[in-house]
C-alpha cells in the first residue's frame, strides 16, 4: 500500500454517548496509521477526551470524499499491547444494540470494565506490566476422584456430546446434579484447549460456584466477573479472559460480553431468573444474548433450571406439542441418591382459629410452629421464607389514619426496627421513626404487616429454645456478611433461618429438612402476567433447599400457608409437576396473545409531572401510528402510570407495544427511534426528563 498522508487515514470510532445525543453509529476520526477494528483508542469528544473502539476503517478509503484535517479530529492515543476486540465481540455488541434499541457506542463502551475506559496510554502501559507479572504458569492439577454419575447425568452428557447447533435446556429437579453436568461438559471443553463461560444470576451465588469449580479444576486459571469486585480486580480478571490466560470465567449477566479468544462452552445456570435482564440503561437479556453468542461463535450453550422460563420451555417443546423445537431438552427429574423431594403440605389459613377483632394473626400457624419446634428438637434446620425485608411494610396511626408514606415516591416507607428508621426501598430516603404521629400527635403508632426482621423477632418469642438467623439484603450489605451467615448455617449454628428469595435458590443446605412459605398469596393476583410463573419458580426452588442429603430426604417437608389452597399453582407444586403448570400457563398466554406467542416492548417515560410523561407518550403514539399501520400487526396500547408511578420525585408512565411477529416489532421500533428522539427534544421544556424503549420487558 503506498504511503498515505495522515490526514486521509479515516477511521470510524464508537464512543459512549447518551441516548438523547442522537449519536447511534461510529464517528469519523483521523489516524496517522491504519487501525484494526476492535482497537481501543483515546479520542477528543467535545471538550473531553474519551475512550473509543475502532469500529471500521483500516486505512485510506478511495470511496470516501476528501477530508481536510481541520474538518475531523485526530486520534490522540492508541492503547498498544491490548489485542483488538474480536469480530465476534463486535457482532454481539452490534446485535445487542440493534435489538434492544440502544446506540452502538453506548452498548460497546458500557460492557467494557469502567477502569479500562478511564486509562490513558501511559496508565495502560503500567497496568499491562503489572498484569504480565501477575500471570503465573498454572500448576499441574492433581487428578481427584470424581463423583459417580447417575444414569440421567450420563444420558444428558451423551446428548451433549452429539453434534448439533441447537441450545440445550437442562431441566433438572433441585438436587438432581445439574452442576456436575456443567463441570463434566466444561472438562471436555478445557481438554480441547477451550475457554468456558459459566453464568449465574446473582452475586451471592458466584463465590459458592467459584469454590466448587476451583476444587474441581485445581491448577486451572479461574476468574470471576461481577459487580462486587473492585474496579482493579474487575479489569484484571477481564484482561485475563481477553488475553486467553483464564480458562474458566464465572460471572453475572455482564459477563456475557466478555471477549474470549477460544470460547468453547457457555453455561447459563438458573436461566429463568429475572436477574439476567438488565432493568435500566441498555435493558438487555444476558440469557438471550448467550444463546445468540453461542450460535454466532458455533459453541454449545446449556441453559439450566428446575423451573425454566416459559419462553425457554416453549422453545424446547417439539412442534407436535405446540412448541418451536428450537432447543434440545435434557430431563433430569430424579435427585442424586434417589432422594425424595420434600412432601408439600398446603396449610389452609381459613381453617385456623379466628382472631379477636383488631388482633393481628400470628405469623406462623400453630401447626407449622409445632413442626418447626419438632425439627429443632431433632437437631435439624428449618427455612422460613418471606420475600419482604424490614420489620413492617408500614407504620400506622390508629387515630387519624396516617401511614408512613415516602414524600418522594408513591410507596410506603418500611419500618426497620433494628436502627429505628423508616426507609424507602425505592429511593433510599431514610428518617428516624417519629415519637408521635406527624399529623395528630398520637403516640400510639404501630407497625402493620410483617417483614423478615419482625418475623425473626416473633419466631424467637414463639421458639425460645431455637437459635435463629436471618439472611436478607439488610443484613448482608457489608462485604463478607453473606458468607459469614451462610457459614453459620452450614456449621449447624442456626436452627431456624428466616430469609428472602436470596436463600431460596442455588444454596446447598445439607441439614435443612423443613421449608415454609408464610405469605405467598400476594403473587397470585398481581397485575403482572409473569407473577404466577415467578412465584412457582420461587416456591419450587425454596422447596429444593430441603432434604438435599439423601439420609433426611425421606421426612423433609415444604409447608405453604395460604388462603387459597385449591389454586392451580399450589396443586401443581404439590405434585412437583412443572410440565403441567407450564402447560396451563402457556394455554392462558396463547389465549391472551402474550409472550411467547407475541413480542412486547414498553415505551417508558419519566417526567417532572405525570402529565408531562403521559403527554410525551400520547404524542409518541400519534407520531408513529401511520408506521404501525404500514407495517401491520402492531398494537399500541394507551399510556398508563407505572405500578409505582413516582420514585425520587420523578413521575413515570409507560405504554405497551405488541406484535405477534418479532421481526415486525423490530422493524417498527427501528423506524420509530429518530421520530421519538426529535419528539423528546421538543418535550424537554414541558417537563420530560428521559425516555427509553424496553424490548422483551420482564415487568409490566
Amino acid at each position: 500500500m503506498p504511503d498515505t498522508p495522515a490526514s486521509t487515514c479515516r477511521i470510524g470510532v464508537v464512543v459512549e454517548a447518551p441516548q438523547h445525543s442522537g449519536l447511534w453509529g461510529a464517528l469519523d476520526y483521523l489516524s496517522a496509521q491504519p487501525l484494526v477494528p476492535g482497537t481501543l483508542v483515546r479520542v477528543p469528544l467535545g471538550r473531553r477526551v474519551v475512550t473509543g473502539v475502532v469500529w471500521s476503517g483500516t486505512g485510506f478509503d478511495e470511496q470516501a470524499p476528501a477530508v481536510e484535517e481541520a474538518s475531523l479530529k485526530a486520534v490522540l492515543e492508541v492503547l498498544d499491547g491490548l489485542p483488538p476486540l474480536p469480530d465476534a465481540w463486535r457482532q454481539l455488541v452490534k446485535f445487542a444494540a440493534g435489538y434492544y434499541q440502544r446506540s452502538l457506542g453506548e452498548m460497546a463502551l458500557m460492557v467494557l470494565p469502567p477502569e479500562l475506559r478511564q486509562l490513558d496510554a501511559l496508565q495502560w502501559g503500567r497496568r499491562l506490566k503489572r498484569l504480565n507479572k501477575a500471570v503465573a504458569e498454572p500448576s499441574v492439577p492433581d487428578p481427584s476422584a470424581l463423583p459417580e454419575l447417575t444414569p440421567q447425568q450420563e444420558a444428558a452428557l451423551a446428548q451433549l456430546a452429539e453434534p448439533g447447533d441447537k441450545p440445550f435446556l437442562l431441566w433438572g429437579s433441585t438436587g438432581s446434579g445439574k452442576t456436575e453436568v456443567y463441570l463434566r461438559q466444561a472438562q471436555r471443553a478445557l481438554d480441547e484447549g477451550k475457554q468456558v463461560l459459566m453464568m449465574v444470576p446473582e452475586i451471592n451465588l458466584t463465590p459458592q460456584l467459584e469454590a466448587r469449580v476451583a476444587e474441581r479444576f485445581a491448577g486451572r486459571r479461574i476468574v470471576s466477573l461481577h459487580s462486587a469486585l473492585t474496579p482493579a480486580q474487575r479489569l484484571r480478571n477481564w484482561l485475563m479472559a481477553h488475553y486467553g490466560h483464564a480458562d474458566l470465567i464465572l460471572g453475572t449477566r455482564l459477563s456475557v460480553f466478555t471477549p474470549l479468544p477460544r470460547l468453547g462452552l457457555i453455561v447459563v445456570d438458573e436461566e429463568h431468573d429475572p436477574s439476567y435482564k438488565q432493568q435500566d440503561g441498555a435493558r438487555y437479556s444476558a440469557r438471550d444474548l448467550a444463546v445468540y453468542r453461542a450460535r454466532l461463535e458455533k459453541v454449545p450453550v446449556i441453559l439450566g433450571s428446575a423451573t425454566p422460563s416459559l419462553e425457554s420451555w416453549f422453545n424446547a417443546l417439539p412442534e407436535s406439542e405446540g412448541g418451536t423445537g428450537r432447543y434440545v431438552r435434557l430431563a433430569m427429574p430424579a435427585r442424586v441418591g434417589d432422594g425424595d423431594m420434600p412432601r408439600v403440605r398446603i396449610l389452609d389459613l381459613s381453617r385456623a382459629p379466628k382472631q379477636l377483632r383488631g388482633q393481628e394473626p400470628p405469623p406462623v400457624a400453630q401447626e407449622l410452629l409445632d413442626a418447626i419446634a419438632q425439627r429443632v428438637e431433632q437437631g435439624e434446620q428449618s427455612l422460613v421464607l418471606l420475600n419482604r425485608r424490614g420489620y413492617a411494610p408500614v407504620l400506622h396511626c390508629s387515630d387519624c389514619g396516617w401511614k408512613s408514606g415516602c414524600p418522594h415516591c408513591s410507596a410506603w416507607r418500611v419500618f426497620h426496627k433494628v436502627d429505628r428508621t423508616l426507609r424507602c426501598h425505592h429511593c433510599g430516603f431514610t428518617e428516624r421513626v417519629p415519637r408521635a404521629c406527624p399529623d395528630c400527635g398520637n403516640t400510639d403508632i404501630h407497625p402493620v404487616g410483617r417483614g423478615t426482621e419482625r418475623l425473626e423477632e416473633q419466631l424467637a418469642e414463639a421458639l425460645p429454645q431455637a437459635r435463629l438467623g436471618r439472611i436478607d439484603a439488610d443484613v448482608t450489605k457489608h462485604k463478607g456478611a453473606l458468607e459469614e451467615r451462610l457459614a453459620n448455617v452450614h456449621a449447624g449454628e442456626v436452627d431456624v433461618l428466616v430469609g428472602t428469595q436470596m436463600v431460596a435458590k442455588g444454596h446447598d443446605f445439607r441439614r435443612i429438612t423443613l421449608v415454609a412459605a408464610v405469605n405467598p398469596d400476594s403473587a397470585l393476583f398481581a397485575s403482572d402476567f409473569r407473577a404466577a410463573e415467578r412465584q412457582f419458580a420461587l416456591l419450587l426452588q425454596a422447596a429444593g433447599r430441603a432434604g438435599r442429603d439423601a439420609d433426611v430426604a425421606g421426612h423433609s417437608e415444604m409447608w405453604v400457608q395460604t388462603w387459597h389452597p385449591m389454586h392451580a399453582l399450589y396443586q401443581a407444586l404439590r405434585r412437583y409437576d412443572y410440565a403441567d403448570f407450564a402447560a396451563q400457563q402457556l394455554k392462558e398466554r396463547e389465549m391472551a396473545g402474550l409472550p411467547p406467542y407475541a413480542s412486547l416492548a414498553m415505551l417508558r417515560a419519566e417526567g417532572k409531572t405525570q402529565q408531562a410523561a403521559q403527554d410525551f407518550l400520547h404524542a409518541a403514539v400519534e407520531a408513529v401510528q401511520h408506521l404501525a399501520e404500514e407495517i401491520g400487526g402492531i398494537t399500541l396500547y394507551p399510556p398508563v402510570p407505572t405500578p409505582v408511578q413516582r420514585v425520587a420525585n420523578v413521575e413515570r408512565a409507560q405504554l405497551m407495544i405488541e406484535s405477534p411477529m418479532r421481526p415486525a416489532l423490530q422493524r417498527f421500533l427501528g423506524q420509530c427511534q429518530h421520530v421519538w428522539l426529535e419528539l423528546a427534544k421538543q418535550n424537554r421544556r414541558s417537563g420530560l426528563i428521559r425516555w427509553a424503549v424496553d424490548v422483551d420487558p420482564l415487568s409490566i
